[in-house]
Order: C-alpha cells, then sequence, then structure tokens
C-alpha cells in the first residue's frame, strides 16, 4: 500500500515489480514534468508534452510518439499494468496524492510525458500523397480548446495535414490533448515559422487555397465546389482573416446566416466547411 504521511509530502510504499516504480518523495525530480501542469505552460518549451486520463496514455502508446515515462495513482496499477512496455518507467504514488503534484483536483489516475517530434516535412508530405488532399490552414488560431477541436475535426474528415503558423496555440498542450481526444498523436501537423511560403508549396502542387471569410460577396458554401486537392485557411477567433491571408487563397468562402447572426465559432465552422468540401468533390 501507498500513502502520504502527514508530516509532508513522503510517499510511503512498498516495493512494486518492474516497470513499476513506487516514488518516496513528491519532490522527486523524476516526476517534474507532471507539477503544477493548470499553472504552468513551460512544456510549450521543452521537447516533452504532457497527457492526461487512460484514453490518452492508450493513444501516445500507440502512437509514433516516443513515451518517456507514465505517473499513475496506485488505485489504478491493477487495471492497466497490462498496457505498459517492460521498458517503461511507471511512477507510482498514492491516487490522492496526484491532485497535490499537478495543482487541481485531477480524477483519470494516470499521466504519460512523451517526446516532441519536428514536424512533418511538407514536400514529403505531398509527395507520398495520393490524387487527393485536404489540409486546414490556421495562421493565428489562439484559443487551446479550437485548436483541439479543429484538430479532432479535421481527423474525423480524413484532412491530411493542419498547418499551424507561429502565433498559433501549442498543439501539444494539456487542453489542446484533451479536447483533440489524441488526434494530434496521429494527424500530421506542421508548426511552421513561414506559413506564408508553405501555402505557396501548396499552390504549386496543385492544392486550391479557399479563405473562409464573414463577407457576402464571397462564394455561399452551398455554391462551393473544389477540386481533389484543397485548403481551407481559418481566421483568428476575434478578428478572423487578415486582408493579407484572404489575399494568398484563390477563392473566398462564407456560410450565410440568419437572424442577426454575425459569426460561429471557428471550431464549429471548421466542421461545416469540411463536410461540405469533403462531400463537393
Amino acid at each position: 500500500m501507498l500513502s502520504i504521511t502527514s508530516s509532508g509530502p513522503s510517499v510511503v510504499c512498498s516495493s512494486f515489480p518492474m516497470p513499476l516504480i513506487a516514488v518516496e518523495h513528491l519532490a522527486d525530480p523524476r516526476i517534474e514534468p507532471y507539477r503544477n501542469l493548470k499553472t504552468t505552460n513551460e512544456t510549450r518549451w521543452r521537447n516533452q508534452f504532457v497527457v492526461e486520463g487512460e484514453k490518452l496514455v492508450r493513444r501516445l502508446l500507440e502512437s509514433e510518439f516516443e513515451t518517456l515515462h507514465v505517473l499513475i495513482g496506485d488505485s489504478y496499477v491493477t487495471r492497466m499494468q497490462e498496457i505498459f512496455p517492460p521498458e517503461l518507467p511507471v511512477y507510482v504514488i498514492p491516487t490522492p496524492a496526484i491532485n497535490e503534484l499537478v495543482g487541481f483536483h485531477f480524477h483519470r489516475g494516470i499521466l504519460a510525458t512523451g517526446k516532441r517530434k519536428d514536424s512533418p516535412s511538407l514536400d514529403a508530405l505531398l509527395k507520398r500523397a495520393q490524387e487527393e488532399f485536404a489540409c486546414v490552414i490556421c495562421p493565428n488560431v489562439t484559443d487551446p480548446e479550437n485548436l483541439g477541436a479543429i484538430i479532432r475535426i479535421s481527423a474525423a474528415f480524413g484532412v491530411d495535414l493542419v498547418m499551424l503558423g507561429p502565433e498559433c496555440g501549442d498543439p501539444f498542450s494539456r487542453r489542446v490533448q484533451r479536447v483533440s481526444m489524441g488526434n494530434n498523436l496521429k494527424l500530421p501537423i506542421i508548426r511552421s515559422t513561414k506559413l506564408e511560403a508553405e501555402i505557396e508549396t501548396l499552390r504549386h502542387a496543385g492544392v486550391e487555397l479557399w479563405a473562409t471569410v464573414l463577407d457576402q460577396s464571397a462564394v455561399p458554401i452551398r455554391s462551393a465546389t473544389c477540386g481533389k486537392r484543397f485548403g481551407l485557411i481559418l481566421g483568428n477567433e476575434g478578428i478572423g482573416l487578415s486582408p493579407e491571408w484572404i489575399a494568398r487563397a484563390d477563392r473566398r468562402v462564407t456560410i450565410p446566416m440568419f437572424n442577426g447572426t454575425d459569426s460561429l465559432n471557428v471550431a464549429v465552422a471548421t466542421g461545416i466547411f469540411l463536410f461540405h468540401f469533403t462531400n463537393a468533390q
């Protein structure tokens, strides 16, 4: 059994067979990546990221990303131990102690740390693509829940690539991970510092670029038809697409709205656009 002592954050525990490792103190530097997750975003500047909960841990283990280690509450060990490869370090602490470590009430019982990879090569993705190709381009979507939803929706509609500008949120932050339900571990995502140049690469590869706008003079979505290769450029949550980004597109498309509605959430609009464009080829 494991327990927290009343005098401090020491962890008293019996030993476990490998790969389970009983952590004796919450100050143990090996579990530092899990500390104060709610109040810090330090993982954005590291080569690591943290996933939360059984589903995301399983999806990380099944992905092409390297899993560095796992942190698990003792009450979850019995039903989860069989998923861990023998070489993977798995740190065990009392389940209630996870709340103190991560800095908020955490009821999922398990977390894991993955290692980031370099963004995939756009040229390689285009070369590998078949006749059809679809991508979603986000120059500056900053809200992590919107970004996570866009990634999840893009995966659901068979998008081949999500491209993010440098002003976008971190696609591996804990909130993006949670909302995307781990689809950021499967769907190719390019985090680009030269997004303007790379969308020209898309155009030269025969990808028709559509700017999604709030403009009655744009093509209404019900009339929009696209080829087998298309890209949707999505605007920022607050200000939409800048004139510079609209000018980089080949065509403009809009969702007509009624009853004085002035806009839709960017993730909701993404789902509507992708439903139409993936069925309009």
